[in-house]
């Protein structure tokens, strides 16, 4: 071993949140002493990165002043796939490789595209009104509708999205999907399913075709919130994302439509989102993502009959987090060995 059998790798998990993400990672890793895993409070983590080789980030935020401290750090890696949180440029400068996991390997996509179809049930269902009619011993009611023959709109056509739009196939919907890059050329080389540049085969391209009824790209986001019934937001947060469901995206869509969000909560609006569902104009909101997180239970948005909100759990599934500890785990120890990063998207 490149650090010698007397050396530990030290991996950091940044947060408490999520525990199944660092309670699987230390279970896999129980017969392996040359990899230490601590959890830290957020509060803790500035006084004690300097220690660690490997940071499993979640939900904290890395910024420069943060990396600076990371003198001993080799990898920064997210238990999922969203790194908005962590300034990659400062990581570079700092030789410290980024990565997140490929949804498509974890079952991560998978598992979002299923929370996308629970979340757009529940609203066309009222899942609210349903167990308000338990509660009060009314039999037949609410009246809900059904997907079938509604047009969806998938924001961001990356793994998520199409995991979701195979499923949605089955429903007889119309799809429509924006993407910033389709990059299919005529010889089918060089495609690609996401906003990373994932390269995917002539298989997967092919499908595409099938799956998606219009595809078009940012240009085209009010032009197909105009024509959907459920708009689903599945894209990465950025500088070119952050906010963008706001008062003038929301105007665009129909009266009644409704938004359905399992990307990050940064990408919508809050004050423009809760004033078209108090005007009657957004017929429903479902979001597995928040503004802030953990969600304020108080928060006057949640009084509204037509919004459901999950606990960030999208792609908190058995399967999904199995497959990350493992990968997490290999990476420990690679990382340990002096070997080549496996089962990662390294992004600097």
């Amino acid at each position: 071993m490149e650090n010698g059998v007397d050396k530990v790798t030290r991996v950091l998990f940044c947060g408490f949140e999520h525990p199944a993400s660092h309670s699987y990672t230390q279970k896999y890793l129980e017969n392996c002493p040359f990899i230490k895993i601590d959890v830290l409070a957020h509060v803790d983590v500035p006084d004690c990165i300097h220690k660690y080789h490997v940071c499993v980030v979640k939900m904290f935020r890395l910024d420069s002043q943060m990396i600076a401290r990371a003198v001993k750090m080799k990898l920064i890696i997210q238990f999922g796939v969203g790194l908005e949180g962590v300034d990659i440029v400062a990581a570079s400068q700092h030789n410290i490789k980024v990565a997140r996991i490929p949804g498509k390997l974890s079952g991560n996509s998978k598992a979002c595209a299923e929370m996308a179809i629970y979340l757009i049930l529940g609203l066309l269902r009222k899942k609210k009104e349903m167990e308000e009619s338990i509660q009060r011993k009314i039999v037949g009611q609410p009246l809900g509708d059904t997907l079938f023959g509604k047009n969806v709109f998938i924001v961001g056509f990356g793994d998520i999205g199409y995991d979701l739009a195979k499923i949605l196939r089955g429903f007889g919907v119309k799809i429509l999907a924006t993407k910033r890059k389709w990059n299919f050329n005529s010889n089918k080389q060089n495609g690609s399913t996401n906003d990373n540049d994932d390269r995917i085969s002539d298989k997967q391209i092919d499908a595409i075709g099938e799956l998606v009824d219009i595809k078009g790209s940012p240009q085209d986001y009010y032009q197909f919130a105009a024509e959907a019934d459920i708009v689903v937001l599945c894209l990465t947060l950025n500088s070119e994302t952050a906010g963008i469901i706001n008062k003038e995206f929301l105007s665009s869509m129909k009266k009644g439509s409704m938004l359905v969000n399992i990307a990050r909560g940064g990408v919508v609006d809050y004050k423009s989102v809760y004033e078209s569902l108090k005007s009657g104009h957004l017929g429903g909101l479902a979001m597995d993502v928040a503004w802030q997180e953990p969600f304020d239970p108080q928060d006057p948005i949640l009084k509204l009959p037509n919004v459901i909100i999950t606990p960030h759990v999208a792609g908190v599934t058995e399967l999904s987090y199995t497959s990350m500890a493992k990968i997490v785990g290999d990476c420990a120890i690679q990382l340990h060995n002096g070997h080549a990063l496996k089962g990662i998207q390294v992004v600097n």
